[in-house]
């Protein structure tokens, strides 16, 4: 919360952003961009110091690039501010050869001198891993995503070797490193910009005022209110077609749905489910649905005495209908969750025997634990809705009233959004619903983040459950070079979490993009929003 109030002071006390407060005129923004809604505020403009939510998910694609980016269609890493990449026999050095003539966005507050070089790729990853770094600190020094893979232990070194090439040293073999660095999170700042910065005695303007190389940058940031980012003449991609886009993060007057249908705003993330049958009847309105890599789940606090007991959690599993709550949550568009990893994982392992609906089990293995009397327990929800959960509250309901045809009484306690890194110490709850949306293809990015060890150690492991045998299994996943053996392991750890349950799985979700007719050029990923340089009005 803290640095969010530093970030808003920031924006707004500055005339560079000088539009705070003038609020959103549609008419006006539709001639030359698009109104996009449905999301919440940023907490930080740089998605290397979150895990989720507008920054990593839908800005950043916009304002920053990334070495490499994933094929949507088989998840595999590609080329992109690097152009090409060699390894050595041991899996622990790559080189990255850079792209040449790619430029920093020139905003209000910064104008570069050079273009993108390998001290900007150094700078980048440095701030994450290196305790020293002049800027590892900045924004409470906090790298949630990094850290619940374990990322500083796994990068020993990244070190220029010319202007354009690059070396990564690694710790260990890893067989996700070249898909991490991929993601949302791994993007690449200014060197040139910080060191600017530095000598102004203002480092932490580089995550509220970002500079990146994407195809948009920011312009304007009214808290609560609007995010405007403005065309990047100099995309090394090529001009985007249109010179705006505005972001209505306001949660005044009409509901989302209401906006897009009164023309208020143009593009609506991740419409509720309840909200499609109105959505498929408008002609002026388009449909856009894609198999998303997520996972609705409650994350089980296992410091609760009664639920370290391995067979009350397992009760709580067994007490759910996770039928109904797709009927009635998800309206035909999500799919039973029988694991932690979704369908359309390399490594989905379909559990029907320990996730199911069992009642009369539920209640005989409560007994067993010394529970005949039933429970009394709490469950923080977030109302925000996601493509893992697109009404939130009404899955809370419905658990509500599992549990309670159990014996056990579940207290809701809801929240605006969730946020893993600000719960480690909040010992007073006992359930979370939450969910996950992965970065990658691979399982580990499933897996390691929210259930390693190493996780619970930095407080991003929700529910504090620690199994050294499960992340034995992990790390070997990472190292073995026959997919086959990958493979045998990742379905070892999910049979551990499947007896275990410090998670229970609930339910995927597809993701949904609803948007004005006149608008094409939208690209299509399962992970997250793709830049939208190619987007533009055809009437």
């Amino acid at each position: 919360m803290k640095a969010f109030i530093q970030l808003t002071l920031s924006l707004c006390s500055l005339t560079l952003l000088s539009a705070c407060g003038d609020g959103i005129d549609h008419n006006k923004i539709r001639k030359t961009g698009f109104v996009y809604c449905g999301q919440g505020g940023p907490d930080s403009f740089n998605p290397q110091l979150v895990d989720s939510g507008i920054t990593s998910e839908t800005l950043s694609p916009q304002i920053f690039d990334t070495l490499l980016t994933l094929d949507p269609n088989n998840f595999k890493p590609v080329a992109n501010l690097a152009t090409r990449w060699s390894v050595n026999k041991e899996g622990t050095e790559y080189v990255f050869d850079l792209r040449e003539d790619v430029s920093f966005q020139t905003t209000p507050w910064f104008s570069p001198t050079r273009t993108l070089n390998a001290e900007d790729v150094v700078f980048s990853f440095k701030r994450i891993v290196d305790e020293k770094h002049p800027y590892h600190t900045v924004g409470n020094g906090l790298y949630p995503w990094f850290s619940g893979i374990d990322f500083q232990d796994l990068l020993l070194d990244v070190k220029a070797l010319s202007d354009h090439q690059v070396r990564f040293t690694l710790s260990r073999p890893d067989n996700t490193f070249l898909s991490n660095i991929a993601t949302s999170h791994a993007v690449i700042h200014s060197a040139e910009y910080a060191r600017s910065l530095m000598l102004a005695d203002d480092k932490s303007k580089i995550d509220s005022h970002p500079v990146g190389t994407g195809p948009f940058y920011l312009n304007d940031y009214q808290v609560n209110d609007l995010i405007r980012l403005k065309r990047n003449n100099s995309y090394w991609q090529g001009q985007p077609k249109m010179s705006q886009i505005v972001f209505d993060i306001s949660h005044r007057g009409t509901g989302t749905l209401a906006k897009l249908l009164r023309n208020e705003c143009d593009v609506l993330s991740s419409p509720l489910s309840s909200q499609i049958p109105t959505i498929k009847k408008q002609e002026s309105i388009k449909l856009m649905v894609k198999p998303a890599m997520n996972i609705s789940f409650i994350a089980v606090n296992t410091t609760n005495p009664a639920l370290n007991d391995a067979r009350v959690r397992k009760a709580l599993n067994y007490a759910i209908n996770r039928q109904n709550i797709l009927e009635s949550v998800y309206y035909g568009t999500g799919s039973q969750a029988y694991s932690v990893l979704p369908p359309n994982s390399w490594a989905y392992l379909k559990d029907s025997v320990q996730i199911r609906y069992d009642r009369n089990y539920a209640i005989a293995l409560l007994k067993e634990a010394g529970f005949s009397k039933g429970l009394e327990l709490t469950m923080s929800v977030s109302l925000e809705p996601r493509a893992y959960n697109p009404s939130p509250r009404k899955t809370a309901e419905l658990i509500q009233a599992n549990f309670a045809d159990i014996g056990i009484k579940l207290k809701l306690l809801t929240d605006d959004r969730f946020d893993r890194a600000n719960v480690a110490n909040n010992q007073e709850v006992d359930l979370y619903l939450t969910g996950w949306i992965a970065n990658t293809g691979d399982p580990d990015n499933f897996l390691r983040p929210l259930l390693s060890c190493d996780s619970k150690k930095v407080g991003l492991n929700v529910s504090s459950w620690c199994n050294a045998d499960f992340d034995f299994l992990l790390d070997l996943a990472l190292e073995v070079d026959k997919p086959r053996y990958r493979l045998n392991l990742y379905k070892q750890a999910q049979n551990i979490l499947n007896e275990e349950f410090p998670v229970i799985p609930l339910s995927h979700g597809m993701q949904f993009q609803a948007y004005d007719s006149s608008l094409k050029g939208f690209k299509v990923s399962p992970f997250n929003v793709q830049p939208f340089d190619t987007v533009e009005r055809i009437k």
